[in-house]
């Protein structure tokens, strides 16, 4: 099997390490990487990349996943199966599907439900769209656990921002609770209680959602963002969801201001 990997960053350079490491023939390109990945061939540009692939993951990010869509398509063959694990909002992923159909391509609407360095590529999937018949064999095969949520593209990127509401939002909660309890010398005290109710894993997921809060805080802004417009779509509340946003944006200014050593 032939897989291409758009976007070398954290989640691309894992996926293309780890399905090569399953068997899998990959080459990926991006255009801000020049080391490939263990068993990646690094391509020059987008269309040698897809040219003759059986599947394209699309890895770039929500703000260039249409942009790189476009220069793929004319490169493909309607055998591929095209898949968009970006993170964005549903209507922009029904609108990247119409674009990929009126070409022939086969669409996946693919939600990553877990940060990738964690599990890697043992990180559930959720698909949607047209080529979900065609690239859950694909799956299967490397070991990669995904689930069929229906057979429209969007469905998956609707269902990813309704669970970011909620993981995000606490993990808001617990930098906001940890930060607080700091100031007064009973970080730890305070750490230890969260992790009391968060069962067997408590201390791990404590440290992931601080860490992954600080690291990752532009990125999940705007994945939040994203959240935040779709519950106002469907007219629903959302004071939580607008705290978890200004609360990011917070952490992401104090990190572009702090010193540099």
């Amino acid at each position: 099997m032939r897989v291409a990997v758009l976007g070398l960053g954290e989640a691309g350079s894992i996926y293309a390490a780890d399905l090569a490491a399953r068997g899998a023939s990959v080459a990926g390109t991006d255009l801000h990487v020049t080391t490939e990945p263990a068993d990646v061939e690094l391509a020059v540009d987008i269309a040698s990349t897809v040219h003759g692939a059986d599947l394209v993951l699309s890895l770039v990010g929500g703000s260039s996943a249409a942009s790189v869509l476009d220069e793929a398509l004319p490169a493909m063959g309607t055998a591929t199966v095209y898949a968009d694990m970006n993170t964005s909002g549903p209507d922009e992923k029904m609108r990247l599907a119409a674009v990929a159909r009126d070409r022939g391509i086969p669409f996946v609407d693919v939600a990553i439900l877990a940060p990738v360095p964690r599990a890697r590529i043992d990180t559930p999937l959720l698909l949607s769209g047209t080529g979900v018949a065609r690239i859950q064999p694909m799956l299967e095969r490397l070991g990669v656990p995904s689930t069929d949520v229906g057979p429209d593209a969007g469905a998956s990127a609707r269902l990813k921002l309704l669970r970011s509401v909620f993981m995000k939002g606490l993990a808001a909660v617990v930098v906001e609770s940890v930060a607080a309890a700091k100031a007064v010398g009973a970080e730890e005290w305070v750490t230890e209680q969260i992790a009391s109710e968060l069962g067997a894993s408590g201390r791990s997921a404590v440290d992931h959602l601080i860490q992954g809060t600080t690291r990752h805080a532009v990125r999940r802004e705007i994945e939040m963002v994203e959240a935040r417009d779709y519950l106002a779509s469907l007219g629903a509340e959302h004071p939580m969801t607008d705290a978890t946003i200004e609360w990011l944006r917070a952490i992401a200014a104090n990190q572009s201001t702090a010193p540099r050593h």
